[in-house]
């Protein structure tokens, strides 16, 4: 008897040593579901064959991403731009890093009323993030298309509704809603034009390219990352997720996968 149980405990003993010991070999990556969670689904299998199990974790809240890595409820995560990631750093005080550049989603301008930019009337109501980072892409999507005039020497970057210099249109910018929420009011047909991430408008099932009345081009700074706390990208873990992400497997199946809507890079 006595001699079983021992066997019993030893076997525990091996058992949990096992987990422990493959944990490393492991990662938990938070991320948005389209095209996120999407690209690092298909990207699963070429970890494995490094030896490398993963776990996604979607969230629907960006607010919550960040805190979850730096409570070190994830590995990593994957569903930021770069200047959203500046300002968590600055105005939370995170401790995270910038592990890599995965890919660009192109911002669009959305109407069921107005077929193009030049329809929209005097006055037009523009409905936009309330994600404050966000602003000053938006701004500079309105600036290209020679709707408004940023303020000279403001960067574009972290330009707000105040840097606006000319407005012809008169334009009113809203920007009481949720990053989320912005698919489904542009279709139920509110406001003049909806400005919408392209993650959340493939998300509900709305094609950025063919849907859209003006759309950011390929050159637009605002890359998405694979954020990780400080220090850990120089985790092996972590740097084969990054070089996985940029393989020319993963890289072509985003091109296929989304037509444009999403462009990969490699940085």
């Amino acid at each position: 008897m006595k001699r079983t149980l021992l066997l019993l405990i030893l076997g525990l003993v091996t058992v949990t040593l096992a987990a422990c010991g493959g944990e490393d070999d492991k990662l938990v990556v938070g991320a948005t579901n389209v095209p996120h969670a999407v690209i690092l689904e298909e990207a699963a299998s070429l970890l494995e064959d490094e030896g490398i199990e993963l776990e996604v974790v979607t969230f629907t809240k960006y607010e919550l991403i960040n805190q979850a890595l730096v409570n070190e409820e994830l590995d990593a995560n994957y569903f930021q731009h770069i200047p959203y990631f500046e300002t968590e750093q600055a105005e939370k005080d995170y401790d995270i890093a910038n592990a890599g550049g995965i890919h660009i989603e192109p911002i669009g301008i959305y109407s069921t009323k107005y077929d193009s930019l030049e329809d929209l009337p005097d006055g037009a109501n523009i409905l936009i993030s309330s994600n404050f980072p966000d602003h000053g892409r938006i701004l500079s999507l309105f600036q290209e298309q020679g709707l408004i005039t940023l303020k000279d020497g403001v960067d574009p970057l972290v330009a707000q509704i105040d840097d606006i210099e000319e407005n012809p249109k008169n334009l009113e910018f809203d920007y009481d809603y949720s990053p989320e929420l912005l698919p489904q009011i542009y279709q139920n047909g509110e406001g003049d034009a909806v400005v919408i991430n392209s993650n959340f408008a493939l998300d509900a099932g709305i094609n950025p390219i063919e849907d859209s009345i003006a759309i950011e081009g390929s050159e637009s700074p605002y890359v998405n990352i694979i954020a990780v706390r400080n220090g850990d990208e120089e985790r092996e873990e972590i740097q084969t997720l990054v070089d996985v992400l940029h393989s020319e497997e993963i890289q072509q199946f985003i091109l296929d996968e989304y037509s444009g809507s999403v462009v990969p890079v490699n940085e």
